[in-house]
């Protein structure tokens, strides 16, 4: 079944104008037709279900039905994580959106001390976009940063749960989250002492994911689905 992700403004009416790149993708490259059923979602967990009322030459009419189910986790999961090179970022953004999770924002470390600009950015929530239509998601991840240090607290403010990764823990039962959490992951060089008694003053608490050393983009998706898979839906 098809996912078409729409503006939230577009949600609440009785149809839908389909325009655009999302025209050429569903009515020109996959030739959905008239009578023919999809799903529709604004990007913030809802979802309707959705039927084509008409084809034209440069845009299609959809219209929107009664609730569909909305394919996301019952949990939220936020990963933090260290600045990437943009393809291996590119990687984690698309997985991490298949998975569920709610947010990806870009940490500025110690040890990978690389920013992304706006374009970067910009690119990455395209494809965190294309992601939800892909796997049949409702809610659109935030994706963002760089962010600095000082700006940590009011990203971790709406979450119950803190954890970051740690190679030098013992503890590696990472279980499935019962409460809004967030998973730090710092870069492939480790957190800095600095930055370890930081997050440790901060309340966090240190998870491993046993003995090997993972690339970062790896731990963050072993991480979430460790998290995500076993949640309540």
């Amino acid at each position: 079944m098809p996912t078409l992700l729409i503006d939230p403004a577009q949600f609440e009416g009785a149809t839908v104008q389909v325009e655009g790149e999302a025209f050429r993708h569903y009515f020109r490259a996959r030739r959905l037709a008239v009578g023919e059923r999809l799903k529709v979602v604004d990007g913030r967990g809802h979802a309707r279900w959705g039927e084509v009322a008409g084809v034209e030459r440069s845009r299609a009419e959809v219209a929107l039905g009664e609730p569909a189910p909305d394919g996301e986790p019952a949990v939220r999961v936020d990963l933090l994580v260290a600045t990437l090179r943009p393809e291996r970022a590119t990687w984690l953004v698309e997985k991490a959106t298949e998975l569920g999770v709610h947010a990806v924002h870009f940490l500025h470390t110690d040890r990978a001390p690389r920013t992304f600009g706006e374009g970067t950015i910009d690119r990455l929530r395209r494809l965190a976009a294309a992601a939800v239509e892909q796997c049949g998601r409702a809610r659109l991840p935030e994706v963002t940063g760089t962010h600095e240090r000082e700006e940590l607290e009011a990203l971790l403010a709406p979450l119950a749960d803190r954890l970051f990764l740690d190679t030098a823990s013992a503890n590696t039962g990472l279980a499935a989250a019962a409460r809004p959490t967030a998973l730090l992951i710092g870069p492939e060089g480790g957190w800095s002492s600095i930055e370890r008694d930081a997050l440790l003053a901060r309340g966090l608490r240190p998870v491993g994911l046993g003995p090997r050393i993972l690339r970062t983009e790896t731990a963050a998706l072993a991480g979430a689905a460790a998290l995500l898979l076993g949640a309540p839906r």
